[in-house]
């Protein structure tokens, strides 16, 4: 492989070229992307002050009477962004599991799978748990399947 940096003082963000034709390409791709989004705070509110926190530390984001909140381990945060903003911008850990939640694949200990109506999901490190609705079930599970494959390799 051949890397090459161009600086330019001028450039308003960085751009990278990727030239080839394999799909080592394509994963080169998603592990750059993944780790720019990685790398951002998301500006959230609790008790009239805010803060900002990388995407990793949130446990889930829900939608609830119009607005959207925040999970961490111990507290929940309001954020101005709505669920499919947020879809946009969030690392390739997260994916929707209901029509008013985003889950973090990160901190998940276990899914307690129900055939006949939504499966719930429990945190490490936390006491917070969140349903998981039947029709997003297999997404959930196909992305700890990709998530335990990049790990182990």
């Amino acid at each position: 492989m051949k890397i090459r940096i161009d600086i330019d003082e001028n450039s308003r963000e960085p751009e990278i070229v990727i030239r080839g034709s394999s799909d080592d390409v394509a994963k080169l791709q998603n592990a750059i992307l993944a780790a720019s989004k990685n790398a951002q705070n998301l500006a959230l509110v609790r008790d009239g002050r805010d803060y900002y926190l990388p995407a990793e530390s949130i446990l889930f984001f829900e939608s609830v009477d119009g607005k959207t909140w925040a999970h961490t381990a111990k507290n929940i945060y309001e954020i101005k962004q709505k669920l499919y903003e947020l879809e946009n911008i969030l690392p390739a850990s997260f994916v929707r599991i209901s029509k008013s939640a985003i889950i973090g694949t990160k901190y998940i200990l276990s899914i307690s799978h129900n055939l006949a109506g939504p499966s719930l999901v429990r945190f490490r490190g936390s006491h917070k748990q969140i349903n998981v609705s039947r029709g997003y079930y297999k997404r959930l599970v196909n992305k700890l399947s990709e998530r335990s494959y990049h790990e182990s390799n």
